[in-house]
C-alpha cells in the first residue's frame, strides 16, 4: 500500500513510544521507574470532577459548538484578561482537544508550503512535525545550557527571512524547564514587532514555576506584540487533567474562525461534559495548583541532587514545568542508545534528547512520586557507573 507522502516526512512521537513500552513492561509485572511522560500523578481535583458529574446529570452529553461551550470560552477569556493582561474576548477563543490540537490546527490554518517557522532547540518534539504536516519548513535555532536554553532576541533577528511566517515560543519549556525572564520576553517581542511576524506562545506550564520565576505572556509585552501574538494553552498540566483533553487557542478572530472551520471538519466539539469540568478549574479554588507546585518543587530538588551526584552527568536547575534535562555528552553514548539500555537493563524510562533536537541530553519528568524518584535515581546511578 502506498501511503501519503506527508506520513514519511514526520517521525512518530518518541515520548509516546517509550511510555507505551514502559507501560507494557509494567503490565508484564516488571518494576518500572518511569520518568518518560509529562503527566502529573495527582488525581484531578475533586471540584473539577464534581462539575463534570453534575454536567452529566444535567444531560450535557450532546453535540456542542465546534469552537467550544460559550461559558468555557468566556471563562478562558476572563482568565487571560485578569491573569495574563491579554484583552481577549470569547470570540478570540477556541476550545480544542488538548493543547496539541490547538497547535496542529493553527499550523494547518496559517502555514503554506514555503513558509518558515522558527523553533528554538531544545523543542517540544511535535513542533517541527506539525510544521512539516502543514507543508512548512521548520527552522531550528540551537540554544545552549550556558544560555539557559533560551534563544536571544539577536538570534531570532538573525534567523528571520522573507519566508518567515511564525515563531514558536515555549516558556516554561518542555523539555528543559527553563523560563524566559520578563526582560527577555520584551526583547523578543520587539523583534517580532520589528519584522512583523507572528508568534505562537505555548503557555501550558505557565503556573508551574519555582524560586520566584515570573511568567510574562509575550502578548502582554506591548500593544504591538499583542497584535501579532497567538496563545496556546490548556488544562492538562496545571490541573492534572491530561486525559480530559481540553486545550485552547487565543488569537485574532480571523484565525479563530479559520481554526474553527478546520476543527468542524475533523473533530468537531471537545467532549461536552468535560468542558464543564474545565469551567470549574478556572472559576473554582486554586489551592490545588499551589499544592501540586509545592510537591513538584520538592521532587525537583530530590532529582537534581541525585543527578548532580552521578559522575559524568551535568544538570541545570529548571525554573518551571516538571522536567530536568541532564547532559550525558561526557559518557560518550548517543541519547537513544542510552535510554534504550537504561530501560532494558535497569527498568528506568527516560526520553532521548534527540527527540527534542539535543542528542547530548536526556529528559526526565519528575511528575511522579518521591519513592519512584529515589529508586529510579539509584538505578540510574548504577547504570551510569556500569558504562
Amino acid at each position: 500500500m502506498k501511503l501519503a507522502g506527508r506520513v514519511g516526512q514526520v517521525s512518530p512521537s518518541m515520548t509516546l513510544a517509550i511510555d507505551a513500552k514502559a507501560k507494557a513492561m509494567k503490565a508484564d509485572g516488571i518494576d518500572i521507574c518511569s520518568f518518560s511522560a509529562g503527566e502529573p500523578d495527582f488525581d484531578t481535583p475533586k471540584h473539577i470532577v464534581e462539575a463534570a458529574k453534575t454536567a452529566l446529570d444535567q444531560g450535557k452529553t450532546r453535540y456542542g459548538p465546534a469552537a467550544g461551550e460559550p461559558k468555557l470560552r468566556e471563562a478562558i477569556a476572563q482568565k487571560l484578561q485578569h491573569v495574563n493582561n491579554l484583552c481577549y474576548g470569547a470570540d478570540n477563543i477556541i476550545v480544542t482537544n488538548g493543547g496539541k490540537q490547538s497547535l496542529y490546527n493553527l499550523m494547518m490554518a496559517m502555514i503554506d508550503p514555503g513558509d518558515e517557522v522558527i523553533i528554538p532547540a531544545p523543542y517540544w518534539l511535535s513542533y517541527p512535525e506539525m510544521v512539516k504536516l502543514a507543508g512548512g519548513t521548520p527552522v531550528i535555532i540551537p540554544t545552549t545550557a550556558e544560555a539557559g536554553y533560551r534563544i536571544t532576541a539577536e538570534q531570532l533577528r538573525q534567523a528571520i527571512t522573507p519566508q518567515t511566517k511564525l515563531f514558536i515560543l515555549n516558556s516554561p519549556s518542555n523539555p528543559t524547564g527553563m523560563v524566559y525572564t520578563p526582560d527577555e520576553i520584551r526583547a523578543i517581542a520587539a523583534v517580532v514587532v520589528e519584522h512583523d511576524i507572528w508568534v505562537v506562545s505555548d503557555e501550558i506550564y505557565e503556573k508551574i514555576l519555582y524560586d520566584g520565576a515570573q511568567h510574562l505572556s509575550i502578548g502582554a509585552a506591548s500593544p504591538e506584540a499583542y497584535d501579532r501574538t497567538i496563545v496556546s494553552s490548556g488544562f492538562a498540566k496545571t490541573y492534572a487533567m491530561t486525559g480530559w483533553r481540553i486545550g485552547f487557542l487565543a488569537a485574532p478572530v480571523p484565525i479563530i474562525q479559520a481554526v474553527s472551520t478546520i476543527q468542524g471538519h475533523s473533530t468537531s466539539n471537545v467532549c461536552t461534559f468535560a468542558q464543564y469540568g474545565a469551567i470549574a478549574a478556572y472559576e473554582g479554588p486554586q489551592t490545588c495548583v499551589t499544592e501540586m507546585v509545592t510537591a513538584f518543587a520538592e521532587r525537583r530538588q530530590v532529582m537534581l541532587d541525585a543527578l548532580n551526584a552521578i559522575p559524568g552527568l551535568q544538570c541545570p536547575k529548571p525554573d518551571g514545568a516538571f522536567y530536568v534535562f541532564p547532559d550525558i555528552s561526557k559518557l560518550g553514548i548517543k541519547s537513544i542508545d542510552f535510554c534504550s539500555a537504561l530501560l532494558e537493563q535497569k527498568q528506568v524510562a527516560a526520553i532521548p534528547g534527540i527527540a527534542f533536537g539535543a542528542d547530548s541530553c536526556i529528559r526526565l519528568s519528575y511528575a511522579t512520586g518521591l519513592d519512584t524518584i529515589r529508586k529510579g535515581m539509584e538505578r540510574l546511578d548504577a547504570f551510569v557507573r556500569s558504562l
